[in-house]
Parts: structure tokens; C-alpha cells; sequence
């Protein structure tokens, strides 16, 4: 896609235009799954990433460039989501402790994963709710759903400052408690 394409297309899509977005999933669903693969993921969480992408591509619209290829903000949209998800993984096997302990059973290798999966959240929430209210609320806020210190600070009416040191208490706490 040439540069004169990538600003009306994304000048479409800042303007709201369903028909630009149809587009922009035809023309980039299969491209993104096999990026999303080479992640090593399933085919299924690949699926899960292109979604998410398309979403986040629509919600977030607004902030598209027009002087930028469309086609490298739509990749790095969807490397994002994939490598924030690796680093929410990555945080739930540090807490559950060692992940090669676990010994399967006969059952299969989805199974087991979603069994560890569900341990490691579990004591994840066991850890997060010994934690004070607006100090949980706070980390939650950043680290899970990803909101920045001024989103935040426009949803709790407190300072980033306060958010910042929130959120290095909590880090220090979760750390150890691990």
C-alpha cells in the first residue's frame, strides 16, 4: 500500500468509517495472523491477538498518523498486545514459583495449561489482595490493564507522583512476597 493510500485510509478511519475498517480487516487479517504465529503462539491466541488488534485499531483511531504507513502501525499495534501479554504471562509464572514443578497428568496439554494458568492467577490474587485498597486499585490499574499514570490520575483525581511511589510500593511488596 502506497503512502497516498495509507492517508485516505487512515483519515477514513479517524473519521469513523466502517467501510475503511472492513477493509482494513480484509486487506490485513491474514497478514497479522502469520505475524502473530511467528510469536510461537497457538493458532487460537494468534486469532485472539488479530482481534484484539482490530479493537485497539478502532478504538484508538484517533492517534493513527497519516504521514506514517499504515501497514507499520497496524503490525506494531499487534506486536504490543503480543508482548504485553508475554510479560503478563511471564509475571504469573514468576509469582507461582518454579513452572517446571508442576507434574502433569494424563489429561491434555490445554488442560494442563489452564490449570496452571488458574494457580498461578490464584495466588497472583491472593498476593494482590493483601495489599492496601488504593494501592491494589492503583497497581491493577497500570500493570493489568494497562492504563497510563494520566489515565489514572484522571480516574482516581490523585497525582502521578502519588500513583508513581503506589506503584513502587506495590512492586516492593509483590517482590517480597515472591
Amino acid at each position: 500500500m502506497e503512502r497516498v493510500d495509507t492517508y485516505f485510509l487512515v483519515e477514513a478511519l479517524k473519521a469513523g468509517s466502517l467501510p475503511a475498517l472492513e477493509k482494513v480487516y480484509k486487506d490485513y487479517y491474514s497478514k497479522l495472523y502469520e505475524f502473530a504465529i511467528k510469536f510461537g503462539n497457538s493458532k487460537t491466541e494468534a486469532n485472539d491477538f488479530v482481534q484484539q488488534s482490530f479493537l485497539k485499531l478502532w478504538e484508538n483511531r484517533e492517534l493513527l498518523k497519516e504521514d506514517v504507513l499504515f501497514d507499520k502501525q497496524i503490525f506494531v499495534i499487534c506486536k504490543n498486545i503480543i508482548i504485553n501479554q508475554q510479560k503478563r504471562d511471564l509475571k504469573f509464572t514468576r509469582i507461582s514459583g518454579n513452572p517446571d514443578s508442576y507434574i502433569p497428568d494424563s489429561s491434555s496439554p490445554e488442560e494442563n495449561e489452564d490449570e496452571r494458568y488458574q494457580q498461578n492467577k490464584n495466588r497472583f490474587d491472593k498476593i494482590i489482595a493483601e495489599m492496601p485498597e488504593k494501592r491494589k486499585e492503583i497497581f491493577l490499574m497500570h500493570k493489568i490493564n494497562n492504563l497510563s499514570y494520566e489515565e489514572i490520575s484522571e480516574n482516581l483525581g490523585i497525582s502521578k507522583k502519588t500513583i508513581a511511589n503506589q506503584i513502587y510500593l506495590a512492586t516492593l511488596f509483590l517482590k517480597g512476597k515472591i
